[in-house]
């Protein structure tokens, strides 16, 4: 039974890594959930064989529902337009499964030269035999996610090689910070981003600043559920009021959302308030309450220890009976939430 894997080593970071830069390997395995990888590097081996072989023709396949018999019989024919064909099978990990595994061992022993197989997936079910014949033909290609750390570096990269600007670390940071490590809609960002930067530029090559990216990159609705429960965590009660009818009012923002942040901070708040109260360290509080930073740990924390277990708890139980009221239709949502903004403000002192 083939078990599965993830990204292990062995795998290459880059289609340009395979042999003869992509052009000279006949299999090749695109396995990661990050789809812009996966896009990418396919450019990358295109690429590569179009300057190797000239015209190349692409076909593809569902991996799900294509039977192997037909695309290795592809893969062998002979192209009467090109001189080389690129063969690409997404959901590869269903293409490749028990019973046809055999039949993709001896393809991959054995691959025809006038052609390329390129098996895309998130997944890949390891086997000794196949995995050994598709690295004595090609490789395997690591198209995980990033890290937020990498997806920071990526994407100053990307700024600079693609679009023709500097990418400022405190903007990078930003930017992740609010769209997070999916490259896609980083890449469609930085495009957008790049183009003000190059106008603004009296050289035409200038930088995207912190200041563009708050300014044209909209926030994710964990950021703007961070953003109303720092409003009531911090303010005083006329500020977070204030502040509540502007989030409603001015942003936008539907009801729901604000409830939703309300009953989420009350649990986060009575957890911690229990967590503290058991004399548990603030990192590992913060670690379990899946808190991140460092500095939004530390003004739950804060409100949870003013609070103590009896007052959070009280909170909760304010924001569920609004919920439910809201819900069954007993109560109008904006004036519960203003209610419980006041209520909240007041009693963190």
């Amino acid at each position: 039974m083939a078990k599965k894997a993830g990204a292990k080593a062995g795998q290459l970071r880059n289609a340009a890594d395979l042999p003869q830069k992509g052009a000279g390997a006949r299999v090749a395995v695109l396995v990661g959930k990050e789809g812009f990888l996966r896009t990418q590097n396919l450019d990358v081996i295109r690429t590569a064989l179009a300057a190797e072989f000239g015209d190349v023709d692409t076909l593809r396949f569902d991996g799900a529902e294509a039977e192997v018999a037909d695309v290795l019989d592809e893969c062998r024919s002979f192209g009467l337009m090109a001189a080389h064909k690129l063969v690409v099978v997404d959901q590869a990990d269903q293409f490749v499964k028990e019973h046809a595994r055999p039949l993709a061992e001896r393809y991959a022993q054995a691959p025809s030269e006038g052609a390329t197989l390129v098996l895309r997936c998130e997944k890949w079910n390891s086997g000794k035999t196949l995995d050994e014949a598709i690295r004595a033909v090609g490789g395997f290609v690591d198209c995980s996610a990033l890290t937020e750390a990498m997806a920071e570096r990526w994407a100053g990269l990307r700024a600079s090689k693609r679009h023709g600007v500097t990418l400022a670390p405190d903007a990078g940071r930003l930017l992740i910070g609010r769209l997070g490590v999916d490259l896609g809609r980083i890449d469609t960002e930085l495009a957008k981003l790049a183009i003000g930067a190059g106008s603004n530029a009296e050289d035409g090559a200038g930088t995207i600043t912190a200041e563009a990216v708050r300014a044209m990159v909209g926030v994710t609705r964990e950021e703007e559920v961070w953003g109303i429960q720092e409003t009531i965590l911090t303010g005083g009660p006329e500020r977070a009021l204030a502040e509540l009818r502007e989030i409603l009012g001015v942003s936008k923002q539907p009801p729901t959302l604000v409830m939703w942040a309300l009953l989420d901070l009350s649990r986060k708040l009575h957890a911690a308030a229990r967590g503290i109260a058991a004399g548990e360290q603030d990192r590992d509080i913060g670690r379990s309450l899946r808190i991140w930073p460092q500095e939004k740990a530390g003004v739950i924390l804060h409100a949870a220890r003013r609070l103590g277990v009896g007052g959070s708890w009280a909170f909760f139980q304010r924001v569920l009976e609004a919920d439910a009221s809201v819900k069954t239709g007993l109560g109008r949502d904006t004036r519960w939430l203003e209610r419980l903004t006041l209520e909240f403000a007041s009693a963190r002192g």
